[in-house]
């Protein structure tokens, strides 16, 4: 639970983050993002000796690695995309969409059961999503292409069996050949900015793969050691976080309805978590 909340609570920090990273494009940031951590974590991996685990890998959970990295490098593209052109609203509806998509994934797929209190509180944020998604006259393209990619991410995660710092390594290794590419496409054509706006950009970029890596390593032993469905619900932490960044620094205009969607799934997360400590309780009183 420590490790997911610490996950959540530093995604919930990325707006203000990326628009330090301006003028860089959103596909350049992507890029840097996967070149960065993949060295960074393949410094990490070897200076923990952990390169075993991916050599006696299987095929298959290769095909699952190769996966997690296509999935994982899309939200990173959409969030940089909903961030830096001020929508960060739709960025946090999307991670409200997702807690949701995940308790499904985890019902479907890895046979989770939900107790009486968790459905009632499933119920009321899905009334609140469907608030914010329908009734609040938004598009939400950019908030479903996160939560589906993010969603399914989370499932990969839970079937891979290597630990979460290898698995961040092959996923963003599988991945950086093409981010190395187009950089040094982007910087042949004058169209980059890693040289051209000065150390502290440079270095800001070089920065974005650790503001990548830790999270993602908390949320990988998180994912080893919670119920899908209860990572989905802390989830809400993050856009709870991303949404009073949107009202109180860039200042983006939320209407009533989506007000009334946010004190919805507010209440769920209540609930939830309510459950999850009373449940902790009984059991250290037996």
């Amino acid at each position: 639970m420590v490790f997911g909340l610490l996950a959540y609570l530093l995604w919930g920090l990325f707006p203000a983050f990326f628009p330090l990273l301006l003028p860089a494009g959103p596909v350049e940031i992507l890029a840097h993002r996967i070149v960065w951590t993949a060295v960074l974590m393949v410094l990490v991996l070897t200076a923990l000796k952990g390169w075993g685990e991916l050599r006696r890998a299987s095929r298959r959970t290769w095909l699952l690695l190769v996966t997690a990295g296509v999935l994982i490098s899309a939200n990173w593209g959409i969030y940089v995309l909903a961030v830096n052109s001020g929508h960060v609203a739709d960025a946090a509806l999307g991670y409200f969409i997702n807690p949701l998509l995940s308790v499904l994934l985890a019902v479907v797929f890895l046979g989770e059961r939900l107790n009486r209190m968790q459905l009632v509180a499933v119920g009321i944020a899905t009334l609140g999503v469907l608030q914010l998604t329908f009734l609040s006259g938004q598009a939400p393209v950019m908030a479903l292409g996160m939560a589906i990619t993010f969603g399914f991410y989370g499932l990969v995660k839970k079937r891979v069996q290597v630990s979460p710092r290898a698995s961040l390594t092959a996923e963003t290794l599988v991945i950086a050949p093409l981010g190395i590419v187009y950089l040094v496409w982007l910087e042949s054509t004058g169209q980059g900015t890693f040289f051209s706006e000065g150390p502290v950009h440079t270095t800001l970029l070089v920065v974005s793969g650790l503001v990548t890596t830790a999270p993602l390593l908390l949320f990988g032993m998180a994912a080893k050691r919670l119920p899908l469905a209860t990572i989905g619900m802390i989830q809400y932490l993050t856009p709870t976080m991303q949404m009073l960044w949107a009202l109180f620094v860039t200042q983006e205009y939320l209407s009533p309805a989506r007000w009334v969607g946010f004190i919805i799934i507010w209440v769920a997360v209540a609930i939830y978590l309510a459950d999850i400590v009373r449940r902790r309780r009984h059991h250290q009183v037996r």
